[in-house]
């Protein structure tokens, strides 16, 4: 579902995940880099991504490279937060229906990772 990739592409180009809830599966499970355990449904994904999205997509963030399937894409990203360069991956899974059904994301370097956990965790404070 190639539409479910484009509508995630504009949320994120326009800074507003405002058709989220529409793209989410109810079953939708979210694996962070930090958390050990999957978070699962609709509302706990919808917090973490729009945290996510408040921390890592600032004016350095952009995707570099896509590799996308019938039903899923790997997205590699680049940002940076303090003066320390941020590589990740979003890993989106999507059922037949176009709902995102599975979303991990992998961060590296280990100082990215520490950083994000620490601002990822200031931003949940606030919106819990």
């Amino acid at each position: 579902m190639i539409e479910s990739l484009t509508v995630w592409h504009e949320m994120v180009k326009s800074r507003e995940l405002t058709r989220l809830d529409e793209l989410l599966a109810d079953e939708v499970v979210f694996h962070s880099p930090v958390v050990h355990t999957p978070q699962r449904g609709k509302a706990i994904t919808t917090k973490y991504l729009n945290a996510a999205l408040h921390v890592l997509n600032n004016e350095h963030f952009r995707y570099e490279r896509e590799i996308v399937g019938a039903r899923e894409a790997v997205l590699e990203f680049v940002t940076e937060l303090d003066g320390i360069h941020v590589n990740g991956v979003d890993l989106i899974r999507w059922d037949d229906n176009g709902q995102i059904v599975d979303f991990k994301v992998m961060l590296r370097p280990l100082k990215a990772l520490q950083v994000v956990m620490q601002k990822m965790g200031e931003r949940l404070q606030r919106t819990a």
